[in-house]
């Protein structure tokens, strides 16, 4: 897997601060890396068709950009006098998700970083729904930032799950692994894994087997099954070069389980694969998505199958 040199931060116009820029710009130096820093911005009584006339249009466009300009300007010139290599485009162009991946896409960026809005009455960040279309879209890595500082030895736990039917080969668990320890390389953290051995349909098998005439031995069942996926997971750390110690396998809802891991080992970063039309997808994608990743302290970073294409 190719190094993580080009990151596309998405700046929010509208913020006083930036946290996914200040995530990036606080990587342990030397910095190795290339910037560009994107503001892409639409406002609909703008656009060309609308009552005014196209000149006063094109002026105003061009007078929010070039203001959208000189903010990325300000953002950038402490950065370049750092000697941070960093560039900043500025583009009339919606929607923002599509927009964002179209400028990634185009600039060849290794990691898109994006910070998400906090809402300190909830306790929590409130993802937009730019951040779900991109979590569901983006064929480039997405870095969802939340406004938090990290600790000095930055956790980076690896979300895997080696029995899924999807990934019989383990292809996009062997890559959640790399990008846990690219990201533990930037950030000169440690690497976690987690596995969640889901116990759910147990529970939910539970009375109706109370009830069958030849009782099933639930518990037995259930250790079993712990058993089968502890030892797929440590042959998938195993051959990743991941120490036992730092290999967990916690039983229960993949929901709880994740939030309350992922406090209990003070991660940093959650890194997690994105698979389309599964049961991933709708734990962590799908409708559901917002009572996990909403309700994580840390940062999440998003991969993807090899040969994902976001949808035309």
């Amino acid at each position: 897997m190719a190094d993580i040199k080009k990151f596309l931060v998405v700046i929010d116009p509208t913020a006083t601060t930036q946290p996914a820029l200040d995530r990036i710009t606080h990587l342990p130096r030397p910095l190795e890396a290339e910037l560009s820093l994107v503001i892409c911005d639409y406002e609909p009584y703008l656009a060309i068709g609308t009552a005014l006339a196209p000149a006063a249009v094109t002026a105003a466009q061009n007078g929010l950009l070039s203001r959208h300009e000189k903010a990325l300007q300000a953002l950038a010139a402490p950065l370049a006098r750092q000697g941070i290599d960093v560039q900043i485009d500025v583009r009339w162009d919606y929607p923002l998700h599509e927009a964002i991946i179209r400028k990634a896409v185009e600039w060849g960026a290794d990691l898109i970083v994006k910070d998400t809005h906090h809402h300190s009455a909830l306790r929590r960040s409130i993802f937009s729904n730019t951040d779900w279309n991109l979590i569901r879209q983006s064929p480039v890595p997405l870095l969802l930032v939340k406004p938090r500082p990290i600790g000095h030895v930055p956790r980076v736990l690896a979300a895997v799950d080696p029995l899924h039917p999807r990934d019989e080969d383990a292809l996009l668990d062997n890559t959640v692994i790399e990008y846990a320890k690219k990201f533990a390389q930037l950030f000169a953290g440690q690497v976690d894994v987690l596995h969640v051995c889901d116990t759910l349909p147990l529970v939910l098998a539970t009375p109706d087997a109370m009830m069958a005439p030849i009782a099933l031995p639930l518990p037995e069942i259930a250790a079993e099954m712990e058993k089968t996926h502890t030892e797929a997971v440590h042959a998938l750390t195993d051959a990743q070069g991941i120490a036992r110690p730092r290999v967990h396998v916690r039983k229960g809802g993949p929901r709880q389980v994740l939030i309350e891991a992922t406090d209990e080992l003070r991660a940093d970063f959650l890194v997690m694969g994105a698979v389309s039309r599964s049961a991933v997808e709708r734990v962590f994608i799908g409708s559901t998505a917002e009572s996990v990743l909403e309700r994580l302290g840390c940062d999440v970073l998003i991969v993807k199958p090899e040969g994902f294409a976001a949808e035309s």
